[in-house]
């Protein structure tokens, strides 16, 4: 008999071998390059198309979320609620590498149901802390020339508009803690990188694709991911950093238009 066909050693028995650390590595540039690595890349370029043009990085706006069919607001719901759901896709491709592994899907960075109180408190928190500081750090790096003026929305006057904006937070939050800080870390630690190592390569990442704002967004959330990377080794959830960076985006996104004005950043 072949040793294909002895039980327990053949290609259909069920038995599910640790991927090797080549198959890691592939996976992980595959993850990256579909989601926050290409992300990075476009980051750069439009980063460089700035410094280029003619005038100061404060005279030029970098809109996070804009209409796409103006004048149409169905359509550019359809547009808004497709792009969402796509963004997230990345998402559900760890969760299923993450449970293809018997690591118990995104639980096993702890982002599930298990302990909604413990997740949201200190993500209140740590959006307080977060979000005050950001803030200034904003305005100081535009203030300086280092950063484009950012415009969180300017989506019309429409009853979807809140939902919309909430869900893109939302999706925001998901997609970056899942993937820079809990799955990037998990699989940086299998290929053998050292805590530091892995820290700062979490942090740059995360500052690369926020390149496009300026010096002062990379710096920033460079900053922030590094923060981020030791409260979760130091909790090992990222429940509680999703619930802080969604908190962070939806009073930036929904406060944005009331408060422009008092802060002398253009109005949507």
């Amino acid at each position: 008999m072949a040793d294909a066909d002895v039980p327990g050693q053949g290609p259909g028995d069920g038995v599910v071998e640790e991927p090797s650390r080549s198959i890691l590595r592939s996976e992980t540039w595959i993850v990256l390059a579909l989601s926050l690595g290409a992300s990075g890349l476009s980051a750069l370029i439009s980063f460089i198309g700035s410094v280029t043009k003619p005038g100061g990085l404060k005279d030029q706006a970098a809109t996070l979320n804009g209409s796409h069919a103006p004048g149409r607001p169905w359509l550019d719901l359809a547009w808004q609620l497709f792009g969402i759901a796509t963004a997230l896709v990345p998402v559900v491709l760890v969760a299923h590498l993450l449970l293809r592994e018997r690591a118990g899907g995104l639980r096993a960075i702890g982002f599930d149901r298990r302990r909604p109180g413990f997740d949201l408190s200190r993500g209140v928190a740590l959006a307080a802390v977060i979000g005050g500081s950001g803030l200034l750090l904003y305005l100081g790096a535009r203030a300086a020339g280092f950063n484009l003026t950012v415009v969180p929305e300017a989506l019309p006057e429409v009853w979807w508009k809140i939902p919309v904006l909430i869900a893109s937070a939302v999706q925001n939050a998901v997609l970056e803690e899942v993937i820079v800080v809990g799955y990037l870390l998990r699989r940086l630690g299998q290929l053998g990188w050292s805590p530091l190592a892995a820290l700062a390569a979490s942090s740059v990442l995360r500052g690369s694709y926020h390149l496009y704002q300026g010096i002062g967004g990379f710096v920033g959330n460079m900053v922030m991911g590094a923060l981020f990377v030791l409260l979760y080794r130091r909790w090992g959830r990222v429940g509680p950093l999703v619930a802080a960076h969604a908190l962070i985006d939806i009073v930036a996104f929904v406060g944005y238009a009331p408060l422009a004005g008092y802060l002398g950043l253009p109005t949507p």
